[in-house]
């Protein structure tokens, strides 16, 4: 539908571009723990208004998240080969195309956020924040993937806030977890990137880690099974839960054997495979409720 759309609507295509509509990768990476932390603070059944504010404010936020990213790399994705053809790097759209862009979609947010309570509010200005500095992080730290894991997980303490009104320790295990997964996903996708990133200046994990970055990338995969498993066994989970894990465990390993040779695609197709890890595990979460 969206290649569809490229060709009969050529002037909406660099917007949603922009947005990263046609690449939902980013959307599911964000939704997936958005969704185990709704479907727990519910006790397996949230609210309907709760999942979709949820689910919508997932997909406005990262398209957001995207524009201001590209906003922010205007002037250096034109000299990397995976982001040549931004809308930004192009041409096609301006500087001023994307704030505005950005504002509408952060409206629209704030539209979402008002439709649960005070608390969850107060707690969304965190979440947009950080949503807003991590992209100029990458000129003063090695380690903008830190701050890119707790813009994405920021989603959970604010899923708990909506359903509860409180945030328990439960809701910090899934936190720290999604923050370690995170890093070790973006640093794969970094390291697609790593040699422009050098030439132009950009920081990464991926240059951080350098010859150790598949070791610390297993060690953060590792990390961030732990806290799911304390929050398996702190909820009394059954076997299912536990099933999810060792999926997930198990897609690790697959992602460990694609980046064995660091060439880009295979980074980038261990950057796509996690997807399945946060599918796997809502599964086995949503089976636990059943």
């Amino acid at each position: 539908m969206l290649d569809a759309l490229q060709h009969r609507a050529p002037r909406l295509w660099p917007w949603l571009q922009l947005m990263r509509l046609d690449r939902p990768i980013g959307t599911l990476l964000l939704l997936w723990p958005t969704l185990w932390a709704v479907w727990i603070a519910g006790a397996g059944s949230p609210s309907a208004r709760t999942i979709i504010v949820f689910t919508l404010g997932v997909i406005v936020m990262r398209a957001a998240g995207c524009v201001i990213n590209d906003y922010a790399d205007r002037h250096f994705d034109g000299h990397v080969a995976r982001t040549q053809a931004r809308p930004l790097a192009t041409g096609a759209l301006r500087g001023r195309d994307a704030l505005m862009l950005f504002a509408g979609l952060m409206a629209i947010a704030l539209i979402l956020v008002l439709q649960l309570n005070r608390f969850t509010f107060y707690l969304a200005f965190g979440g947009a924040a950080l949503a807003i500095i991590y992209p100029f992080m990458k000129r003063f730290t090695f380690l903008p993937q830190l701050f890119l894991g707790a813009a994405f997980a920021w989603a959970i303490p604010m899923a708990f806030a909506a359903e509860t009104e409180a945030v328990p320790a439960a809701a910090w295990l899934i936190f720290v977890a999604k923050l370690l997964w995170t890093v070790a996903y973006d640093t794969q996708y970094a390291m697609c990137d790593r040699e422009d990133d050098l030439k132009v200046g950009i920081k990464s994990t991926a240059i951080l880690f350098g010859e150790a970055d598949r070791l610390i990338i297993g060690v953060l995969q590792a990390l961030t099974l732990w806290p799911l498993w304390l929050l398996g066994r702190g909820l009394d989970f059954g076997w299912t839960w536990y099933l999810g894990l060792a999926v997930a465990a198990g897609l690790f390993v697959y992602q460990q054997w694609l980046i064995r040779e660091r060439q880009p695609d295979g980074c980038f197709r261990a950057f796509l495979n996690n997807q399945w890890v946060g599918a796997a595990l809502f599964a086995g979460l949503w089976l636990q409720y059943l």
